[in-house]
């Protein structure tokens, strides 16, 4: 089975980044198919911490082509500053390609993305304020421009002339901003359409041809999915579709194109922004858990709310994403600790929930359930075989394969890509 979808099993930040790596040194393409440049992964080389954001994780083998996806929400200024910054790393961009599709962010969705924030007030959302929620929005709506519109000057020009007089008047009119430049925008626009093209393809027909050819394609997860706008954490969610039937969509292939489905979840649980999150730990534990294992956001820098695993909501990626096995990611931060536990339910009222409810209202009163688990103080990160972790370590991670019904094939026990164990 040569195709492959990673997902992020949890609210994001699971760490895909390092097991996209770990696939993509033997893949064929690998595909970048949701999200935008709110989304963000740490691939580790040694001394070399490489940040990225749109591009491809599979970007630094250079046998290896990279695609972003028709649903992707593309952030040119974004993508090409990205771009420059891996350059001066050494990396080099003859394997990128870029689906003729995907949306464009322009100034005027950061700038509804800010003020409809600031609007909100103490409800709001908690975005990254990068513009992808109002593309998306325009997308839906049928007014968004795609990078083979933004390639043709003369399709850019009257797309965005339309556009910017009704963004203007609601800037303006509903938000008190100032309107935006439209000389500014296009200028500055048709110059980034120089760069982006010659990497712009019909991306879609490539892969179908790559996977009748049966070569390894690497779907690569971005956020998780508790973000996902459907089954996530509503409306505390991302914009787009961050599990398995999302890749179908974002890169144009058939359901039938994906043969496995790795789902990524961290030994404890992490998530960023407002919403409900039953584990959190607002003690030392929480801290401990944030501090050694660096929840620090890739893309923004904002420290991650901390909490106990959640088996409630792995059974729900499990679920939904149709997983096949898990990766256990950072299983050395709960080093130290004497008592690990482990949400197995909630309970509400005196009623016991197994199954994540879809009312986040109730998801707000309830109380985890937990199992307790005896902690370690060795250090696990030379670990490279299961056997050679501590007992009390394998018994935890035989636990959670058994309470969500899906085998842990892969664990994390430090940042580096070699730090992992494969069962």
């Amino acid at each position: 089975m040569n195709t492959i979808a990673l997902i992020g099993a949890q609210w994001g930040d699971e760490g895909k980044g390092k097991y996209i790596d770990i696939l993509a040194s033997s893949a064929d393409y690998v595909v970048r198919a949701t999200g935008g440049s709110n989304a963000g992964h740490t691939v580790v080389r040694g001394d070399k911490a490489y940040k990225l954001h749109l591009i491809p994780s599979g970007i630094l083998y250079p046998d290896t082509v990279n695609i972003i996806g028709n649903g992707v929400v593309l952030d040119p200024q974004m993508v090409l500053a990205e771009m420059d910054e891996l350059a001066a790393m050494g990396v080099k961009f003859d394997n990128l390609l870029i689906d003729l599709r995907a949306h464009i962010v322009l100034p005027y969705h950061k700038e509804f993305d800010e003020l409809a924030e600031i609007a909100k007030g103490v409800n709001a959302i908690g975005t990254t304020k990068r513009g992808i929620g109002p593309c998306y929005a325009d997308k839906c709506d049928r007014i968004g421009i795609r990078l083979v519109d933004l390639l043709d000057e003369n399709t850019f020009a009257q797309k965005l002339k339309q556009n910017l007089q009704l963004k203007n008047k609601i800037i303006t009119a509903v938000y008190g901003g100032k309107p935006l430049d439209y000389d500014e925008i296009y200028t500055e626009y048709c110059g980034y359409a120089k760069r982006l093209q010659p990497f712009a393809r019909d991306t879609g027909a490539l892969l179908y041809d790559a996977v009748k050819a049966d070569k390894r394609v690497v779907f690569e997860g971005a956020q998780g999915t508790l973000l996902d706008l459907d089954s996530g954490t509503y409306p505390f969610v991302t914009s787009s579709h961050p599990i398995t039937g999302g890749f179908c969509a974002g890169a144009g292939v058939g359901p039938t194109a994906i043969k496995e489905c790795l789902g990524i979840a961290k030994s404890y649980t992490t998530r960023v922004g407002a919403g409900p999150f039953p584990t959190e730990l607002d003690d030392e534990v929480g801290n401990h858990l944030r501090d050694v294992g660096h929840e620090y956001g890739v893309t923004t820098g904002r420290a991650r709310r901390c909490g106990w695993l959640d088996t409630v909501i792995l059974r729900l990626a499990v679920r939904i994403n149709g997983l096949t096995a898990l990766a256990i990611n950072k299983l050395d931060p709960l080093t130290g600790l004497k008592t690990i536990k482990v949400a197995v339910g909630y309970e509400l009222n005196g009623k016991i929930l197994k199954d994540f409810p879809a009312d986040i209202s109730i998801l707000e009163r309830c109380t985890p359930i937990y199992e307790e688990f005896e902690g370690w103080t060795e250090d696990i990160t030379a670990c490279r075989r299961f056997e050679d972790l501590p007992k009390a370590a394998q018994r935890y991670v035989l636990a959670i394969e058994k309470l969500v019904d899906c085998p842990v094939t892969m664990i994390g026990v430090g940042p580096d890509k070699e730090q992992n164990i494969v069962r």
